[in-house]
């Protein structure tokens, strides 16, 4: 998220998912929308005409960067970093709603202006702030939503994550007051920036946050008042990634922690790289709130190298210009059993403009998420026939999951590109005797010949790229790599 902003100011309890009734017929899955007169052909990749901050009323899933969304009654609230296409927009946190996750109006801001306790904090130490809030996170606990929010400057560098409550998702919001700060003093270098909160079942508050610097902290918070439970602590680290040539590489940021009741795990996701680059989605698990959390591999998230598994990266399927930043994650439910995770996405064929992307989010036999290919479009659960996934396909392996070095991670978005692939009735892929599949919906399990094997979830999806519906799976292999699937 730092290095974001930085950019645009010198120009940004979960539960398995349940499956329905078969479809049979034979036929290509539906995807059915709800009764709404919001034609979901008219959200494009850009948006240069709407961009304008006069027109921020029509900006729905547009100009939308590090959501965080939350579920209130009958509505979504996401709430966004203070940032538009090419343009400066007024600080205070921007929000939105939406009752299908398609469609989103937007509400206001939270504040109206940048808030005096961060502010002053930032002023009180010779910085300047940027005129944008960052990254915010939003919980309701009892009758009252608190939101997080990141105020930084540059030089000196300072950063402060506040909180302000309201009574409504749509506020009046009222500041709080600090919850951690941050400078860059050579004592404690973590990053005050980028928080989620997490509630436990048993009425624990836990903060992870950070960016860059010193890689991500936990914190634990007053349930009383949603401020550190001890004043002036800054937590201690749960996450880092390696050093190389004695140079430590600071790209890691916008930590995202839930818990999921049915495998009694929390996990902690976690943005990696730049979004000008690499700028993927990465997830441990652990046993506590505070850790310690382990990558797909059993190594400790604190442990000085890269880890996995990556769950969303740029991708690129055939004909598109393929979107990158991709991270910098929320994951929500629907109250239902269904969760899902949501991102900003930067089209390849201008990496500046910022979409909302909302993909579902699913669980594999041994307890780890793996996200949609493609974003949500109100399809609904149900398994797809044996004799439906017969046919052409558009396949992605998501195959940096470990790059080790500094430098290595700064070089281009590095598309993961897609490739074709042949399902065939006679249990083969791609036309050879020695790779094979079989089915036991939703589980997909592809065995190829130089000894990988898939295992991917099968369901219902929209093809946004063609604007049309398909087939979609999603999944990792042996090795705990995400490999995405979408039938032509």
């Amino acid at each position: 998220m730092r290095k974001t902003l930085l950019c645009w100011m010198t120009v940004f309890v979960l539960s398995c998912s349940k499956s329905g009734p078969g479809n049979d017929s034979g036929t290509p899955p539906v995807v059915t929308p709800p009764v709404t007169s919001f034609d979901i052909n008219s959200i494009n990749d850009t948006y240069a005409a709407l961009a304008p901050f006069s027109n921020y009323l029509q900006w729905g899933s547009y100009n939308v960067h590090d959501p965080a969304i939350i579920k209130a009654g009958d509505y979504y609230y996401c709430y966004s970093t203070d940032v538009g296409y090419g343009i400066t927009v007024r600080s205070g946190i921007q929000i939105r709603k939406s009752k299908d996750l398609v469609e989103w109006k937007y509400v206001g801001w939270v504040f109206n202006d940048l808030p005096a306790k961060g502010k002053a904090f930032i002023q009180s130490g010779g910085g300047t702030p940027f005129d944008a809030l960052w990254a915010p996170c939003v919980v309701k606990v009892g009758s009252e939503y608190r939101l997080y929010y990141s105020l930084s400057s540059a030089v000196p560098r300072l950063s402060v994550i506040g909180l302000a409550t309201a009574a409504s998702p749509e506020g009046p919001w009222t500041e709080k007051d600090i919850v951690v700060t941050s400078k860059n003093d050579n004592i404690t270098q973590t990053n005050a920036i980028d928080p989620s909160v997490l509630v436990t079942g048993a009425g624990e508050h836990w903060m992870v946050y950070g960016s860059a610097w010193d890689g991500i902290y936990s914190l634990k918070l007053d349930p009383a008042t949603g401020l550190a439970l001890t004043v002036g602590d800054k937590g201690r680290r749960v996450a880092n990634r390696g050093f190389t040539g004695g140079v430590y590489n600071g790209n890691i940021e916008g930590p995202e922690l839930r818990y999921n009741t049915s495998l009694n795990k929390y996990f902690l996701f976690i943005a990696y790289d730049w979004l000008e680059t690499k700028y993927n989605v990465r997830v441990m698990r652990g046993d506590k709130p505070d850790g310690p959390f382990y990558d797909y591999d059993g190594v400790d998230a604190n442990t000085n190298v890269d880890h996995g598994p990556m769950i969303v990266a740029p991708y690129k399927f055939s004909g598109h210009g393929g979107w990158q930043g991709v991270s910098h994650c929320t994951v929500f439910d629907d109250g239902a059993g269904q969760y899902f995770i949501a991102h900003q996405g930067r089209p390849g064929v201008d990496k500046y403009f910022m979409d909302l992307h909302v993909r579902k989010l699913f669980w594999t036999s041994d307890g780890w998420p793996v996200a949609s290919p493609e974003r949500y479009a109100w399809e609904k659960d149900s398994l797809i026939s044996q004799n439906d996934l017969a046919g052409g396909w558009e396949r992605i392996v998501l195959n940096y999951r470990v790059v080790p070095g500094y430098s290595a991670e700064q070089t281009s978005p590095d598309f993961q590109i897609s490739e074709d692939l042949t399902i065939a009735a006679d249990g083969t892929l791609n036309g050879s005797a020695a790779s094979t599949w079989t089915y036991s919906a939703p589980w997909l399990q592809l065995k190829w010949s130089n000894g990988t094997t898939e295992k991917v979830f099968v369901q219902k999806g929209r093809d946004w790229e063609n604007k049309k519906n398909t087939i979609i799976f999603t999944g990792l292999n042996n090795a705990g790599i995400a490999v995405w699937g979408k039938k032509k």
